[in-house]
């Protein structure tokens, strides 16, 4: 980033209101009648509805609409522990696209916390006040704890988006760029570099839809998790191969799949070149990525490729699947986020891209042409198609398994 450039992402945050966020009134208030009903007594009716059923909360309050995104600040961006208050930024940020594409409002809560229990105790006491929570920025391996403590606490959607968003979207992708490489996820041998939340999740939910354990090879700072080494936490365990393979090179000779979500250049050209006929390379890291498209392509002119940023093609960006996904479970009153509603994100937006791409789409990202291939695999974030294809096909699973209050709408989706 230029200095420039910096000092533009500063007075873009500070002027001309502090931050990027803000309340709006949504009932008038205006003269005596409206403000007793606003306050008392008129807001003593749907209190006493409200404590004699709590989900009546949904028609008389703001928790029908209303998602928390909350960070202890441990894993910020790529900046690492910067402290919760250093993360509001970015969860003033999320906050922006969950208003900007799925019309929902956001409280952002930055959290100082001493331990995971105390973290969890502290969204635990705060819940009733929402539809659902993202929790955004929490470092491995206490992520998947805390995550996996509050689903079961709560009755509400829990959402870690940097795993399971960033597994949705970079699923999606894979399944249609195996599907142009004329390849089948349960044969494809798939190395993935990187064994935080982002790692961990994707190779779940790529388990989920057809790979097999003993064709993933996880790689972390120490090299490839095998079942020799005595290191491991239970995350890793469940990843860990039997193999003689030790080293990145060593993994990425003849595979099909790299999923880089670990860090700047540390893929070269000869691991490249050493992968099977027609590979699939997603380099995630952000703003770098493992390796640059361009010296990958320079390598093979056979390769699928996708990674974290704007401009190159393909790229993986999570605001293909939050906003939309809490969409889709706000709507139908959602208790929680489950595998069946994860994997019906994936298809949808794996069939999304496979359609005839709108003019406003080509509008938007100043193209003539944009069709599903090799350099269009995973939707664009400003497709207006998104709002009324992901949350359905998130409702529609919440209701299909019990996750659901409400049933399915039968006008759904309603837009304004």
């Amino acid at each position: 980033m230029t200095e420039e450039f910096k000092q533009a992402a500063l007075d873009y945050h500070a002027k001309p209101t502090p931050g990027k966020v803000a309340t709006q009134v949504t009932k008038a208030c205006e003269t005596q009648q409206e403000l007793s009903l606003a306050y008392t007594p008129g807001v003593a009716e749907p209190v006493r509805e409200i404590a004699k059923d709590k989900d009546a909360a949904y028609l008389y309050t703001a928790k029908a609409n209303l998602v928390a995104v909350i960070t202890d600040g441990t894993a910020v961006l790529g900046l690492g522990n910067v402290g919760a208050l250093a993360g509001k930024p970015v969860m003033e940020g999320k906050g922006v696209l969950f208003k900007r594409f799925a019309n929902i409002d956001v409280f952002d809560i930055e959290v100082n916390a001493k331990d995971s229990q105390d973290f969890i105790d502290t969204v635990s006491n705060i819940a009733d006040t929402f539809g659902g929570i993202n929790l955004e920025d929490i470092k491995a391996p206490e992520c998947f704890e805390i995550e996996k403590t509050l689903i079961e606490k709560l009755d509400i959607p829990v959402f870690h988006d940097d795993q399971h968003g960033t597994a949705i979207i970079i699923s999606a992708g894979l399944l249609n760029a195996l599907d142009i490489a004329n390849k089948n996820i349960a044969d494809a041998s798939i190395v993935c570099l990187g064994a935080g939340a982002a790692g961990v999740a994707s190779m779940r939910l790529l388990l989920a839809l057809g790979a097999r354990e003993e064709n993933i090879y996880m790689i972390d700072r120490k090299g490839v998790i095998h079942s020799d080494r005595d290191d491991l936490n239970r995350y890793k365990q469940e990843f860990a191969s039997q193999t003689e393979r030790r080293s990145l090179a060593d993994a990425m000779q003849g595979a099909d799949v790299f999923i880089g979500v670990s860090g700047p250049d540390l893929v070269t050209a000869d691991m490249i070149a050493s992968m099977a006929a027609n590979p699939v390379v997603f380099a995630l890291s952000n703003p770098d990525p493992e390796i640059s498209p361009e010296l990958a392509h320079q390598v093979r002119d056979d390769l699928i490729m996708a990674t974290g940023r704007s401009d190159y093609p393909n790229q993986v960006n999570n605001v293909l699947g939050f906003p939309f996904i809490f969409r889709g479970a706000l709507d139908v009153h959602a208790r929680k986020i489950n595998e069946a509603m994860l994997l019906a994100a994936v298809h949808a937006l794996k069939d999304l891209a496979r359609q005839e791409v709108p003019q406003a789409v080509l509008d938007a990202y100043d193209r003539e042409k944009l069709e599903f291939g090799p350099e269009y695999i995973i939707p664009k974030p400003f497709d207006p198609r998104l709002i009324d294809t992901i949350p359905p096909a998130i409702a529609k699973a919440a209701v299909d398994t019990g996750a659901a209050r409400k049933p399915y709408p039968t006008d759904y989706p309603p837009r304004d």
